[in-house]
């Protein structure tokens, strides 16, 4: 199992050189891959084009970016591009939102997100390969080529967690992206389904990144107590909630992987287990605890 960080999401006019800095920072600690998110900050693409242009030998993974507001042949062109920029160390990370995202504030409708991540796919894949992409489907068309120059085909995931969700993964993507998902669900629900489902696709076996909080600290009550604040709002939605639920957790302070070197090397463990490729630690630890944390993670295996 691979180990890698989140890049936070920075904000002021220094955002994009804060955002360097910790690429560089996380190149030189020797992690093979970072991932940003994309939600109402700097636009995630963009960021790693700038940063990654400057930090090289590292991955470079957004984690995720909607897909509703972006037509797929502009998506793809945007990833072909950052890719260029970059050495072809981009992986493209996607998925649908949330209704609240999507509907609420974007306008668009969220009656079928399934449907619509699969037409989505149908065209984005190929254009990140390269090829031609003619798709008419009943939320999403395009019939296009691109001529974006790019080192190679851009790796493809997709954020599912629902059954329907993980065959689209296993047959239009190269792997899933988890959030707010634990151990016990990874082996008993995440691998086995999208695992199967590229078997039966005639594909290659999936990659699972697995995005947790983490934080390694002699006071685990006060870290997850802390975790329970910041990453409250993903309690409520529902795609993560389902998540929490299938793992008995009552929020998402109980899938941090919280506790001593001992205690956070067997919850990793226990991923590892699971089938999970790359766990990417979302640090949250400040002072002492943030230091100890980075720490523990530089010396882990992979």
């Amino acid at each position: 199992m691979r180990i890698g960080v989140t890049l936070r999401d920075a904000a002021g006019p220094d955002a994009l050189s804060r955002v360097r800095d910790e690429l560089q920072r996380a190149a030189d600690d020797g992690f093979p891959s970072a991932w940003m998110n994309n939600i109402f900050g700097l636009d995630a693409l963009t960021a790693l084009a700038v940063a990654g242009s400057a930090v090289p030998g590292i991955e470079l993974g957004t984690a995720v970016v909607p897909t509703y507001p972006r037509h797929p042949a502009v998506l793809a062109q945007q990833a072909l591009t950052v890719a260029a920029a970059t050495g072809g160390r981009l992986a493209l990370g996607v998925g649908p939102s949330h209704k609240i995202v999507i509907e609420d504030m974007f306008g668009y409708r969220f009656d079928k997100p399934v449907q619509h991540t699969r037409e989505y796919l149908s065209i984005l894949r190929p254009l990140l390969h390269r090829e031609p992409a003619s798709f008419t489907g009943q939320q999403v068309s395009a019939h296009v080529t691109l001529s974006t120059p790019a080192p190679g085909p851009v790796p493809l995931l997709l954020a599912a967690l629902g059954p329907a969700m993980l065959r689209v993964a296993a047959e239009l993507a190269d792997g899933t992206v988890l959030w707010m998902t634990g151990p016990a669900t990874g082996r008993g629900h995440i691998v086995p389904t999208i695992t199967a489902a590229a078997a039966a696709a005639g594909r290659p076996s999936p990659r699972v990144v697995c995005i947790l909080p983490i934080c390694v600290t002699s006071d685990p009550a006060a870290a997850r107590a802390a975790a329970a604040r910041v990453f409250a709002i993903y309690g409520d939605l529902p795609s993560y909630r389902a998540m929490l639920d299938r793992e008995g957790a009552a929020g998402p302070a109980d899938v941090a992987l919280v506790g001593d070197e001992d205690a956070v090397s067997a919850q990793l463990a226990a991923l590892a287990e699971a089938g999970v490729t790359d766990f990417v630690a979302g640090e949250f630890g400040r002072g002492e605890d943030a230091v100890r944390t980075r720490k523990f993670l530089r010396a882990q295996p992979g």
